[in-house]
């Protein structure tokens, strides 16, 4: 646990006892503060008050009047489509509103350092997609390289769940546009950009805001070097906003679609392979092609950005292409399930929107597409011109047919997974990929991406 400093003796409401809502209480206590907690689900009440949390109504006359700080948990919105009443009173009535991020980034530095001889540092990554496989690659490469390590954020433990900091650990943090656009401390050594692309845009009022909640790691983190991924033009901005110059090597420029030239430090993919470049030299080189667990060319963009990061650390070239190759992938990202009679199954239920969809089919070919859910803002016009190798699409989810008709390749409409699954194995030849990558959210059938994941593996384990 990361005990939170700055706040002892201070009355701290607590909103949302959720995961991390519950160890922000934990870690507030830890730290000499007194939570004051708050859910409107009666069962997480119950919950915090069995491990004798108090829990008060916060909506109640003179709530905020001893209370110095509001903990949010990140799925509360506190400013679009609507502040949550709670957070609409604890900004009227002038109390800070913060969430575990920022008393992370408060608290994680402690007088122990003094006596270390390797200061510890932070790397936090953020965008749209690639965050969660790129946080756990460079975790992967500490871990190969023999670095101690933490993973946290908004993949594996909360950031206050983790343990104090010792001599040379790297922690790698995930962070979500929820999370960064509240925090009231972002500090981290080294932040990477992935991309940005439509998402969670009726909770930040629209791509401005989506952006403005990622740029926010960066302008208010001021980190000592900063990953951009650079083939969107907010990405382009970002680095250009963070840099003196072209040649200011404080900004890692990191790219899938084009060679990158000049005399900064640059790191992009062409054709399978991972190039970086300094002062207008080539430095290192790594053959993409065979590391199976980073599949196609948005895994290439994850490579470009968990190398740069790591290069940034001082890992030498050869230390990272090993980590590389024992690099297993995550669950639902891109996760081939096994192979049977020549079809291959893949399971990408993290394609939660379109381009991550347009992404996860760019790197196959002779595609049995499961697609549907949800859909997210913006539509699906940016499939149409994207799908060359998409044999038929099969089509789940409550709206499955309306889906269906937006698609510009052969689709049948199937309802669920079983079905979906089962059709496509009947289609399906040698040669051919059966890919879940849905370009939707899970909601309409799942509780999240991940039980979705699940139920298609437990559907293709029947062939198998």
């Amino acid at each position: 646990m990361i005990p939170v400093q700055g706040l002892e003796d201070a009355q701290v409401a607590i909103l949302g006892l959720g995961r991390s809502g519950l160890s922000a209480a934990r870690a507030l206590s830890a730290g000499g503060a007194t939570p004051v907690c708050w859910d409107d689900n009666p069962a997480a009440r119950a919950r915090a008050e069995a491990e004798g949390f108090v829990c008060t109504d916060l909506m109640k006359p003179g709530a905020f009047d001893t209370i110095a700080r509001l903990v949010v948990s990140p799925g509360i919105p506190h400013l679009y489509p609507a502040p949550n009443p709670v957070i609409a009173a604890a900004l009227e009535a002038g109390v800070a509103v913060d969430n575990d991020i920022g008393l992370f980034f408060q608290s994680f530095a402690t007088l122990a350092w003094d006596n270390f001889d390797q200061a510890p540092r932070v790397i936090a990554v953020t965008g749209s997609n690639g965050k969660s496989t790129t946080s756990a690659l460079i975790h992967h490469i500490l871990e190969h390289a023999g670095r101690p390590t933490q993973l946290a954020g908004n993949i594996g433990r909360g950031v206050l769940d983790m343990d104090p900091a010792i001599d040379g650990e790297v922690v790698v943090l995930e962070l979500s546009s929820y999370q960064t656009d509240l925090a009231r401390a972002l500090t981290p050594d080294i932040a990477v950009f992935t991309n940005l692309s439509p998402d969670h845009l009726d909770r930040h009022g629209g791509m401005g805001g989506y952006f403005a909640a990622k740029r926010r790691l960066f302008a208010e983190g001021g980190p000592d070097r900063a990953v951009v991924g650079v083939d969107e033009m907010e990405g382009r901005f970002l680095a250009g906003q963070l840099s003196e110059g072209a040649a200011d090597d404080r900004v890692i420029r990191v790219s899938v679609e084009r060679k990158l030239t000049g005399p900064g430090w640059q790191v992009f993919a062409r054709k399978g392979f991972l190039s970086e470049y300094r002062q207008g030299k080539q430095i290192g080189s790594i053959d993409l092609r065979a590391v199976a667990g980073l599949p196609g060319a948005h895994n290439h963009q994850n490579a470009c950005a968990a190398y740069a990061a790591c290069r940034s650390l001082g890992f030498a070239p050869k230390v990272i292409e090993a980590a590389f190759h024992s690099f297993g992938g995550l669950p639902h990202r891109s996760q081939t399930i096994g192979e049977a009679r020549g079809v291959r199954f893949v399971n990408d239920s993290k394609a939660t929107n379109v381009d991550s969809a347009v992404k996860a089919v760019a790197a196959f070919e002779n595609i049995r597409w499961i697609c549907g859910g949800l859909e997210k803002d913006g539509g699906l016009g940016a499939l149409a011109e994207a799908l060359p190798g998409v044999r038929k699409a099969y089509v789940i989810g409550r709206e499955a047919a309306q889906f269906a008709m937006k698609l510009s390749v052969e689709a049948e409409v199937c309802g669920t997974m079983a079905d979906a699954v089962a059709r496509a194995v009947a289609d399906a030849e040698a040669g051919d990929v059966v890919l879940l990558a849905p370009a939707a959210a899970s909601f309409d059938q799942y509780d999240n991406f991940e039980r979705r994941g699940e139920d298609f593996v437990r559907e293709v384990q029947k062939h198998l």
